[in-house]
């Protein structure tokens, strides 16, 4: 499938809060855009915060190994900062967290990456630290989201879209379907996202609608 044939199209929303439900939320501001060949993404972090999927830092139990932990992260990672690798510990249990870094740090040894993140737990992969989420929720550490492919399915139903997607994208080109409705390639929609056309922070553009992707779906299988 080409990029050529597709057209990606950011949606703007207001700020949205765990009052509201992701699926009420397309459907007021996106309905009117959205055609039967089209498929439906939104940011994860959105879809986690509309689920209430959030914590303060002010409101967490900061451990002595989270701090320790930390340290050990690159700076560039949520997991990098105290509370960031509290979250995770709260979320997939302190010695799987530990265990997982012990682990990963005996495989960089060897030249293996990665491994931490794959012993971990999902949630420490997903976890986004404080300025890492839309405002107010900048301020927050938000969890990856509850069931996304369900989250997905939801949206199609409602939407009438050919399909949908919860993806994890940021700018320094790293992308990822969480969630995706049946049928759908996550890899492949990654690729298209790659890019990032989300504006989660003052763009509050968190719904990103994949023009004519049906269409461009059939022409490729039936080249």
């Amino acid at each position: 499938m080409t990029e050529q044939a597709l057209e990606l199209k950011p949606v703007p929303t207001r700020i949205l809060t765990n009052k509201d439900d992701i699926v009420d939320i397309i459907e007021k501001y996106a309905k009117d855009d959205i055609g039967p060949n089209d498929v439906v993404s939104v940011a994860e972090s959105v879809v986690a915060i509309t689920q209430g999927r959030f914590v303060r830092p002010e409101d967490m139990k900061l451990s002595l190994m989270a701090r320790v932990l930390c340290r050990f992260v690159p700076q560039k990672g949520s997991l990098s900062s105290s509370y960031g690798m509290q979250s995770a510990m709260d979320a997939e249990g302190t010695w799987r967290v530990a265990w997982a870094m012990f682990l990963g740090m005996l495989a960089k040894l060897v030249g293996k990456n990665g491994v931490f993140y794959e012993l971990a737990g999902e949630q420490a992969a997903l976890i986004d630290d404080v300025t890492g989420t839309m405002p107010p929720f900048d301020k927050c550490l938000v969890y990856g989201p509850a069931d996304p492919n369900g989250v997905a399915e939801a949206i199609k139903k409602r939407l009438g879209c050919y399909g949908a997607a919860v993806a994890d994208v940021n700018d320094l080109k790293r992308a990822a379907v969480l969630g995706v409705t049946q049928g759908l390639n996550p890899k492949e929609l990654a690729r298209i996202l790659i890019d990032n056309p989300f504006g989660n922070a003052s763009q509050k553009t968190p719904i990103v609608i994949i023009k004519n992707y049906g269409i461009a779906a059939q022409k490729a299988s039936a080249q």
